[in-house]
């Protein structure tokens, strides 16, 4: 391994979205922790918000399946959202809640973002578990 020639990063701190966020970071730690920005990620932090997306994609399909087969969408925005169009309800539904991963794993050192991601999971695997209960049969009275 080359050693490195350059200026030393490391003098101040990284910002919130630098070049090295997408193109060779290095920073996995550092300074005081709970406050401090990386520009590079653990794949236990990849997964964690690489789950939260897909409990998203899931919600969203079992909620459209739901709707076909007669039920009605309990969130009012989502509602609104299915009004306009499934396309649309899918498309805006994903880009928000991909919006929410990217700013939870900017804000990961922080420990309000860390709270919010564990909620969010836990809504989402509570969802999820709701949605396979109605497809199942357990609960509601919409088959599918």
């Amino acid at each position: 391994m080359t050693e490195y020639t350059g200026p030393d990063r490391r003098n101040k701190p990284t910002p919130v979205i630098s070049r090295y966020s997408f193109l060779g970071g290095r920073r996995y730690s550092g300074g005081d922790s709970g406050s401090s920005y990386y520009d590079r990620y653990s794949t236990v932090r990849w997964i964690v918000l690489t789950s939260f997306l897909l409990l998203n994609i899931l919600d969203a399909h079992f909620t459209l399946i739901y709707i076909q087969r007669g039920g009605e969408e309990a969130n009012p925005v989502a509602s609104g959202l299915l009004d306009i169009g499934m396309w649309s309800f899918i498309g805006i539904k994903a880009f928000g809640v991909g919006l929410g991963a990217v700013i939870f794993c900017i804000l990961n050192d922080f420990k309000n973002a860390r709270i919010g991601v564990f909620a969010a999971l836990v809504f989402y695997q509570l969802l999820f578990f709701y949605h396979l209960s109605l497809y199942l049969g357990w609960v509601g009275n919409v088959s599918y």
